[in-house]
């Protein structure tokens, strides 16, 4: 569909997005180390059935043996999101993350966003369990939490320009609002027409839905919707040439700002 690579979009109330970069770091991390071991691996599985969000052991449908338990059943909700199948399901949630996460952390706050981070993963779990209550699937992945980032961003940021790689090849500057509605739009058709398939659609919805309600309370006092006053990143005031030393401030012309 698309490819995120850049937004114009400079941060306005922290200095490094931290809690984004550490996100990313973890997922990266916890892939490798389970992607070493081999994807079917005894490691693997065991990590995948015990971090894994499994709704028919966590709707009590069924019971995981005790050695396989690795955490309580509630913190799979939130646990699921660490773990990626292979590299290209990591790298698609991670360049997501690393494109838009960092906007609606500054829109935020560092801790903040981390607790929102969490609830959507949490949400997306479980409109997945609820969607599909006795499947013995363990769910993986950060797609449910990285869709409530980009409905959040959608919601803070929908006239800032990104970069897209559209149909993997054609690079296009865009309002954000034409790629990530159309694929806000897109999941919620999946969902319907898709709901068996082996993409988790449910979790995309919940993780948007989620992150559209959650951003209205979690967005700091007097950061905007929708835009209303966009900064443009590095613009500057054009004033007009003064040639005519006797010209007063009041015959001079108004600045323009650079767009």
């Amino acid at each position: 569909m698309f490819i995120p690579l850049h937004d114009s979009n400079d941060l306005k109330y922290i200095k490094l997005q931290w809690v984004t970069w550490s996100l990313i770091a973890i997922n990266v991390l916890v892939w490798i180390i389970t992607g070493l071991a081999g994807a079917e691996s005894e490691f693997s599985n065991a990590a995948v059935l015990g971090l894994g969000f499994i709704p028919s052991v966590v709707n009590d449908i069924a019971e995981l043996p005790a050695s396989m338990v690795l955490v309580p059943e509630d913190a799979t909700y939130v646990t699921y999101s660490f773990l990626h199948g292979n590299l290209l399901h990591l790298g698609s949630n991670m360049i997501f993350l690393w494109v838009f996460g960092d906007n609606v952390e500054d829109a935020m706050g560092h801790i903040r966003f981390l607790i929102f981070y969490f609830l959507c993963a949490a949400a997306g779990a479980f409109m997945h369990g609820l969607l599909l209550p006795e499947s013995n699937g363990p769910l993986i992945g950060a797609s449910g939490a990285v869709a409530g980032v980009i409905a959040a961003y959608l919601m803070l940021h929908p006239r800032v320009r990104v970069w897209v790689l559209v149909l993997g090849r054609i690079p296009l500057p865009l309002p954000a609002y034409i790629p990530l509605l159309f694929w806000v739009v897109f999941q919620f058709f999946m969902v319907v027409t898709d709901i068996g398939g082996e993409v988790s659609w449910g979790a995309h919805v919940g993780g948007i839905v989620a992150g559209a309600v959650l951003v209205l309370v979690f967005r700091r006092s007097g950061v905007p919707l929708f835009d209303r006053n966009i900064e443009t990143p590095k613009a500057v005031v054009h004033k007009s040439p003064q040639p005519v030393a006797e010209k007063t401030a009041a015959q001079a012309p108004p600045a323009k700002w650079g767009r």
